[in-house]
């Protein structure tokens, strides 16, 4: 949409079915999804505003907003690190340069980690949990949303991962009962916890370069470096969650395409013969995707495990 062919005075949806012409020739997945939202945001208004009276008129300021997110798209900025947030499990979470754009795939950890406790919370017991490498702290805080008695620890090797996290927990109202810590992995936290749950880096180190550019270039590295094969901080949570879980207690944690089958057996036998790991060895859940692909793994503790 160059500058010098933008008619005045526009409305929004000429300005919608121009990003949507622009985003099209630029090969752009979901042209007309990313035009209305980053138009009606540039209006600052809601796309369903847009849909409704696509004839409201976009001042000259509006429209050169628009224009600026036209052009951060075309190079291949995700829609929600221009616009600063995510929507994720029907709440907005800020993003930003140092934490991972939250994905749809999470919200499938989510609902699998709320069936693992949701009775023992619903019959009044005041759980515990654990998020590792919380970035936005988009699991933790939606948990503790949707779990009124939980209270939390969240970790991240960032510090400004942890401040934005306890911003969006801060927003959501349930900052009072989320703790944030700044380590690597579990190092120095103490448990017992009812449930950890974890979106780790995943993504095997040679195949970073490969990534989509909204990915390659947006998302931090560390959130994505999984070491020589994508595993390294399963590793960690294996050796890790023995001694940090309540007997029959649950990981749940989310994973790449091929990795559930490798996790699962991190978790249940140990993958260097380490005795502790042994006790992981009670039921084990997993759960797909909306695209059908194996995301999430989660194991329960065995009720005998001894500290």
């Amino acid at each position: 949409m160059p500058a010098n062919l933008v008619p005045l005075p526009l409305t929004l949806g000429v300005a919608a079915a121009m990003l949507t012409r622009s985003f099209a020739e630029a090969g752009l997945d979901g042209p007309a999804r990313d035009a209305r939202v980053l138009v009606a945001a540039a209006a600052g208004v809601g796309t369903e505003m847009l849909l409704a009276h696509p004839d409201r008129p976009l001042d000259a300021e509006a429209a050169a907003r628009a224009l600026a997110f036209c052009r951060r798209r075309i190079a291949r900025e995700p829609v929600a690190r221009i616009l600063g947030r995510r929507e994720f499990y029907g709440r907005a979470f800020e993003i930003g340069p140092d934490v991972l754009d939250p994905r749809p795939d999470t919200e499938t950890l989510v609902d699998l980690a709320l069936g693992l406790v949701r009775e023992a919370a619903s019959a009044g017991r005041r759980l515990r949990i654990l998020d590792v490498g919380t970035g936005s702290g988009c699991i933790a805080v939606t948990l503790l949303a949707e779990l009124a008695t939980a209270e939390a620890v969240a970790t991240d090797v960032s510090a400004a991962a942890l401040a934005l996290a306890r911003h969006n927990a801060a927003v959501h109202g349930v900052v009072d009962r989320l703790d944030f810590v700044q380590t690597d992995v579990a190092d120095g936290i103490a448990g017992p916890f009812d449930l950890i749950v974890s979106n780790p880096p995943y993504i095997a180190r040679e195949v970073i370069a490969t990534l989509e550019p909204e990915v390659r270039c947006h998302d931090p590295v560390l959130a994505l470096d999984g070491g020589v094969d994508g595993l390294t901080i399963y590793r960690h949570l294996a050796v890790a969650a023995p001694r940090l879980l309540v007997p029959g207690g649950w990981i749940a944690v989310e994973v790449g395409i091929g990795q559930a089958s490798a996790v699962e057996q991190m978790f249940t036998e140990g993958l260097w013969q380490v005795p502790e790991l042994t006790l992981l060895a009670g039921a084990v859940h997993a759960a797909r995707d909306l695209a059908g692909v194996l995301r999430c793994v989660a194991v329960q503790a065995h009720s005998s495990v001894v500290r």
